[in-house]
């Protein structure tokens, strides 16, 4: 691969010309690294979510045109002056955030938001330079969220780069890289759960790894809380013990929740992003103990209300980011936890496409069909 390092890469990619549009695969060209940069050859994708909400242009900041995709594995093609932590050939985990090592954020065990590499759904370009590695005879083709995962070769900041186990299979632990970490950590790392406790999961998408962590946990009750009761016996796989909608009751799912478990969960984990969901999430937790975090990105005008007594009453409200993982320092540990069988990842992934039909993997996540579709590259 080395024989590339260096010169302009011309390959195919998946690009988004316009808000809602198909994609179309074209020839671009794709620009050797600059520094502290590290051009990837990308396997395996998925399709996220967040994809799909930046491709429809609903967040006021989206930039056309542009490759999409964050969720991926890869192995590393060249690298860029400065960067002494990868060499071509390794096996990586591009990541939307990142790990600098040198910010307060960096520096903090209790935080992940690296001040210089923490997502940014605006910025279409590297931060080096302030230009794109994508090009289309001359004219730029913009990036996304520094991975632009939809393309058989993408340029990324070296801290944006997990390096991972070599023997795990790429088309499995790309999940990682995004959504099922930010549930598994939510949860392991933010809710923590004891032994023998009650934890309520809202929403049952991909996300919903939060059961996952649950289980790893040792929780005794796993209440999973969704609109579509389609998904029940699906989570019953994955740990679920008892499903609540709350379009079956006339009364709030909190009040719900609280009868069921007399007063209220041990913890919740909110992956949907809706707010009503999100207040349900922190009033159905135990006053005295009860923990609730928040995973889901809501609307940008949301309010979050509650009355304040539910604070003091020792309720307690947590946010998280990614699941709380530093990209570079925690994700390889995630995938050991794949390797040893702690954790499962095949029954999050019901789909694959060729790349060339990437299209499909948008029409399966529109009509909320399966978790994760893979796109294989080759």
């Amino acid at each position: 691969m080395s024989s590339t390092a260096g010169q302009v890469i011309k390959c195919k990619a998946a690009v988004a010309w316009e808000p809602g549009k198909p994609l179309v695969i074209e020839e671009v060209e794709v620009a050797p690294p600059q520094k502290m940069e590290v051009r990837l050859k990308i396997l395996f994708t998925s399709l996220c979510h967040t994809d799909v909400y930046f491709w429809e242009a609903k967040a006021q900041d989206s930039v056309f045109p542009r490759i999409l995709g964050h969720e991926a594995a890869g192995v590393v093609e060249s690298i860029g002056e400065g960067v002494t932590e990868l060499v071509p050939g390794d096996h990586v985990l591009p990541v939307f955030t990142g790990e600098c090592s040198e910010c307060a954020h960096c520096k903090s065990e209790e935080s992940n938001m690296c001040s210089l590499l923490r997502i940014n759904t605006e910025r279409g370009v590297m931060i080096h330079d302030g230009k794109t590695r994508f090009s289309i005879n001359g004219k730029p083709i913009y990036h996304f969220v520094g991975t632009s995962t939809f393309s058989e070769y993408t340029v990324v900041h070296v801290g944006c780069v997990a390096k991972i186990n070599p023997h795990a299979p790429l088309d499995k632990v790309c999940v990682l890289s995004c959504g099922i970490s930010t549930g598994l950590g939510a949860t392991l790392n933010v809710a923590k759960p004891t032994k023998g406790s009650s934890v309520a999961v809202f929403g049952l998408g991909a996300l919903a790894l939060a059961v996952e962590g649950a289980r790893l946990a040792g929780a005794s009750r796993i209440i999973g809380v969704d609109l579509n009761s389609d998904r029940f016996e699906e989570a019953k796989k994955f740990g679920v013990t008892e499903f609540v909608n709350p379009k079956d009751y006339n009364k709030p799912v909190q009040e719900v929740i609280a009868e069921m478990t007399d007063g209220g969960v041990d913890r919740s984990v909110e992956c949907t992003g809706n707010i009503n969901a999100m207040i349900s999430a922190f009033e159905c937790v135990h006053d005295g103990w009860g923990v609730a975090v928040l995973v889901g990105v809501p609307h940008k005008d949301a309010v979050f209300k509650t009355h304040p007594m539910n604070f003091l009453n020792e309720r307690t409200l947590k946010g998280t980011f990614f699941g709380n993982y530093k990209p570079r320092s925690d994700l390889p540990s995630v995938v050991e936890m794949y390797m040893k069988k702690e954790l499962e990842l095949e029954k999050f992934i019901t789909h694959e496409v060729p790349f060339a039909e990437i299209n499909k993997a948008f029409e399966l996540m529109l009509k909320g069909e399966g978790l994760r579709c893979i796109i294989r590259m080759e």
